[in-house]
């Protein structure tokens, strides 16, 4: 029997360093950050330009990653921004180089 695997995944976009900040729940992010950088998406990410991924976290359960997404959007703007900054201080778009290949 094969036991599937499943990844999700914990995300913050932004437009700029120290921009407007999004945070987000996905099983795909490859398919996420595509749908962002190609304004497929309608609302908040649409309308202030987040399309850049600078930061991101992986979960086996999907409970978990949508916890987390939950906890952290109640946190200080601030809180937000030493996370960023710990991990990735210029804001570097990660997904910058990625090669989208959507079915």
């Amino acid at each position: 029997m094969h036991k599937n695997i499943h990844q999700y995944y914990l995300y913050i976009l932004s437009n700029k360093k120290n921009g407007t900040l999004y945070i987000g729940v996905t099983n795909d992010l490859e398919r996420r950050m595509f749908e962002h950088k190609n304004k497929l998406v309608e609302g908040f990410t649409e309308k202030y330009g987040l399309d850049k991924l600078i930061y991101f976290e992986t979960y086996q359960y999907v409970n978990d990653a949508i916890k987390r997404e939950k906890n952290m959007k109640k946190w200080k703007r601030q809180w937000k921004i030493n996370l960023i900054d710990e991990e990735n201080s210029s804001w570097e778009d990660l997904s910058a180089d990625w090669t989208y290949l959507i079915d």
